[in-house]
């Protein structure tokens, strides 16, 4: 500052504004957290007012989160009567695992080709994906189950992003919701952790079929135990 002016000097800039997350984000996020680890069981109601109360803002943001998590396939629509979390039966678990399966494979595949045709060099991606690998280790050690599902949860989107394929995206896209409300049944989560680091190695040698193959039988272990937790919600 120059001195008795209160302005800028002539070299410095003002600094851009910090940009703050919006409070629909905000509600949105901490409901499906909520979801996913549990704390909101499927079938449950899911009441605005009280989520408002709890996260101390307004009903109008709430409403938005709301609305949003029944697009993301996370919460039905009561007639009348709000919304609850969504109970997944047995029979449309299969139809996800159907969808995801071929998806998934097809993903894995992609990016172990990216990473091929990027060599010797590393293509943008896959240190991320490296990176989420260590963030659920580092949250199993420390017993934090909401933040090991959402570290699970990054590590298929970062194999889709590291496909580069936007078609490929955009039809994961609209199965995220429904995944993140299976990955946070899973009750047995060491096996998954260890498949996911055998599908970066084969991702990241830049072997296809080898990634293909390891993705295969992870979706397939994925589906086994989807399918189990399922039959156990009362």
């Amino acid at each position: 500052m120059t001195a008795g002016t209160g302005r800028k000097g002539d070299g410095e800039q003002p600094s851009a504004p910090a940009t703050r997350t919006p409070l629909s984000e905000v509600a949105r996020r901490a409901v499906r957290d909520r979801i996913i680890d549990g704390s909101y069981a499927q079938g449950s109601r899911v009441v605005e007012r009280e989520i408002a109360q709890d996260l101390r803002m307004s009903r109008v943001p709430v409403r938005e989160a709301l609305r949003a998590l029944v697009e993301e396939g996370l919460l039905d629509l009561l007639p009348h009567s709000g919304v609850r979390v969504r109970r997944l039966e047995r029979a449309e678990v299969e139809h996800l695992y159907d969808v995801w399966e071929p998806l998934a494979i097809q993903a894995s595949r992609l990016a172990a080709r990216r990473v091929a045709l990027a060599a010797p060099g590393e293509p943008g991606g896959l240190a991320e994906l490296r990176s989420v690998l260590e963030q659920a280790e580092a949250a199993a050690a420390a017993g934090d189950r909401t933040r090991e599902n959402g570290a699970g949860t990054a590590f298929h989107d970062g194999i889709v992003a590291l496909a580069d394929n936007p078609l490929l995206a955009q039809l994961m896209q609209r199965l995220n919701g429904q995944l993140r409300l299976l990955f946070g049944l899973n009750t047995e989560p060491a096996p998954m952790r260890a498949q996911h680091g055998e599908m970066y190695e084969r991702i990241a040698s830049g072997d296809a079929d080898a990634a293909a193959a390891i993705t295969l039988l992870h979706v397939r272990k994925s589906r086994e135990l989807a399918l189990r937790a399922v039959t156990d919600i009362p």
